[in-house]
């Protein structure tokens, strides 16, 4: 299978990316299967309906979220009525949706998406991301059940994302990383053939402060005071993220390539 994982959708600018390329990537990359991480998506916070139903028409095949999964509150509801779109599986017991579930992609092959939260570093601690990870990944096993399994990894830590891909090397086609907006130089394929990235960067105006306009950023820095809100750039977006294919019969990774198209950074694609 050629699957394709793009990171934390910023703004306006990463919503406008995605709707002008995405199309055109699945077309021209023969993509069986799309994951979107749309946590930034509705201005740098979190995702609304209509946004998040603008990245599926666009061309996504699964949405996940992250910490600010519920920041704009329709997402309460839309999340229970639009199936797509997928929570932390370790978030609060009493959150609406799923944080997994099992897609079945264009090709008529079955593909798990599976999504967690990190503890090391985040604003407020959240369950065992791994024994809840390791709970999907048994009641799934690559290239049985699931002829894909693609575990999206919202943390800030770069040794907890390692941590993680080596945890499910070899139950996973890709672990990845996101959450950081800055996307990771390690694109590999582990020993047990699960493709790995340690963040896989996100899709917004790189000239900018991790997708936020760069004076209130800059101003905190310097004078530790806070005058603004942050207000996501709007400039030209790069697409970031990870392209994979597959193995038909074991869903391990046969190529791993870290994408980058547009925008102010290098491009790089499959």
């Amino acid at each position: 299978m050629r699957l394709l994982f793009l990171g934390d959708v910023m703004g306006r600018a990463g919503r406008r990316a995605i709707t002008e390329n995405l199309p055109r990537l699945r077309e021209e990359w023969a993509l069986d299967f799309i994951v979107v991480n749309a946590e930034n998506a509705t201005g740098g916070m979190g995702l609304n309906r209509a946004h998040g139903q603008l990245l599926l028409e666009a061309g996504a095949d699964c949405l996940t979220l992250g910490d600010h999964a519920f920041d704009q509150k329709d997402m309460l509801t839309a999340i229970e009525q639009e199936g797509r779109i997928l929570r932390p599986l370790n978030f609060a017991r009493t959150a609406p949706g799923k944080g997994a579930r099992l897609f079945t992609a264009q090709n008529g092959r079955k593909v798990l998406v599976v999504q967690a939260l990190g503890q090391v570093f985040m604003r407020r601690p959240f369950a065992d991301p791994f024994s809840a990870v390791e709970q999907v990944l048994n009641a799934h096993p690559l290239g049985k059940l699931a002829s894909a399994v693609i575990v999206d990894f919202h943390a800030e830590a770069t040794s907890e994302k390692m941590a993680m891909a080596h945890w499910c090397d070899g139950r996973a086609s890709l672990v990845v990383g996101t959450h950081t907006h800055v996307p990771t130089a390690d694109t590999r394929i582990l020993p047990g053939g699960t493709a790995a990235q340690s963040d896989a960067g996100m899709c917004g105006d790189y000239n900018s402060v991790i997708g936020m306009e760069k004076a209130e950023p800059m101003r905190r820095f310097v004078t530790g005071m806070q005058k603004e809100r942050f207000t996501p750039a709007n400039g030209q977006a790069t697409l970031s993220g990870v392209f994979v294919e597959t193995d038909d019969a074991t869903g391990k990774a046969l190529r791993a390539v870290s994408v980058r198209v547009g925008g102010s950074l290098q491009e790089s694609t499959p």
